[in-house]
């Protein structure tokens, strides 16, 4: 499969996979391509052409030709340096590794995180909270994580990439999206009514088995197995953790009774507490990793071929 090929596919599938839907997907598109046509010649020659067909600027080819065939795929959640320098030292012992899939953004990718952030907005309008307020509650977060990213060195992973003409691309959003999309269908589907039947029905996943067995296992941040859950809502995708004011609209514009998400920052923590939200954390990485073998299983679906899978970086390939 080529390398273009692939990605648009990985693409396809984080759209299809999109918590807000096709049609929640095309109208960015569209909002996009607006804002495109009313720039100024030279603004539009400063313009990343992809966001008019990929609504993720977390996830890119980061490095490597279209045309390049890809088999060999070395996938990890974390791929700095030090993986590059792994799979160069892979190729020279003889094992063909023809690209380096990230999970987590670098280069372009890493320094667009915020402009994902957005689409936060439009789930949450989903979950009954007004899109007025709910973009008013995300914008000073989205300007908080655009100005934490600013100072990073963004293109280190990628210069590694280039000097050592290895194929490299990352799949944020995209991958963040199946997961969240899984879990949240499995919810919605299980007769679920206590938090401690949330934990059963995340352990037969075995991604978050591998996770309990290396010590980073499901926690109840907020609440008790005991405890009713309400509506389930899985706060996976969207680029980040968001606005600590989530908690309060949620709970006062929805039927949310629990979180199930990623990760969570002790302020966002405090206030879920506060609002009696209780918060389950299924884990970051075995969360992505979830994220990206559903992501792969649609690509190699969408190809019709499977890959040659070299799991690395905290994660392990398994598929659904």
């Amino acid at each position: 499969m080529k390398l273009r090929k692939l990605y648009d596919a990985a693409v396809k599938v984080g759209i299809d996979n999109d918590p807000r839907g096709r049609a929640g997907v095309r109208a960015e598109l569209k909002r996009v391509k607006k804002k495109y046509d009313d720039l100024k010649p030279a603004e539009k020659k400063r313009f990343d052409m992809e966001r008019l067909t990929n609504p993720y600027s977390d996830s890119r080819i980061l490095y490597g030709k279209d045309s390049i065939e890809i088999k060999s795929v070395m996938v990890g959640i974390d791929m700095e340096v030090g993986e590059l320098l792994i799979a160069d030292r892979l190729r020279e012992k003889g094992r063909r590794v023809d690209l380096v899939w990230a999970h987590h953004p670098e280069g372009a990718a890493l320094a667009n995180l915020s402009s994902v952030m957005p689409m936060q907005a439009e789930i949450l309008m989903r979950y009954g909270v007004p899109i007025n307020v709910a973009e008013g509650i995300l914008s000073p977060r989205i300007k908080e994580v655009e100005r934490g990213v600013m100072p990073a060195n963004h293109m280190r992973a990628v210069d590694a990439a280039r000097i050592l003409d290895i194929p490299m691309i990352c799949t944020h959003t995209v991958a963040d999206n199946c997961v969240a999309t899984y879990l949240q269908k499995l919810f919605d589907k299980e007769k679920i009514e206590t938090v401690g039947e949330i934990l059963t029905a995340l352990r037969d996943i075995p991604e978050y088995t591998d996770a309990e067995k290396a010590g980073a296992g499901l926690r109840i941040f907020v609440g008790s197995e005991e405890r009713r859950t309400g509506r389930v809502f899985v706060d996976m995708t969207g680029g980040t953790g968001g606005s600590e004011k989530t908690f309060e609209k949620l709970a006062n514009t929805s039927d949310i009774g629990t979180i199930v998400g990623m990760h969570i920052s002790e302020k966002n923590r405090e206030e879920a507490k506060k609002n009696h939200i209780n918060v389950v954390i299924a884990g970051h990485i075995a969360s992505d990793t979830i994220g990206m073998n559903l992501l792969l299983d649609g690509v190699e679906k969408t190809a019709r071929t499977k890959f040659d899978v070299i799991d690395c970086s905290g994660f392990r390939r398994y598929k659904h």
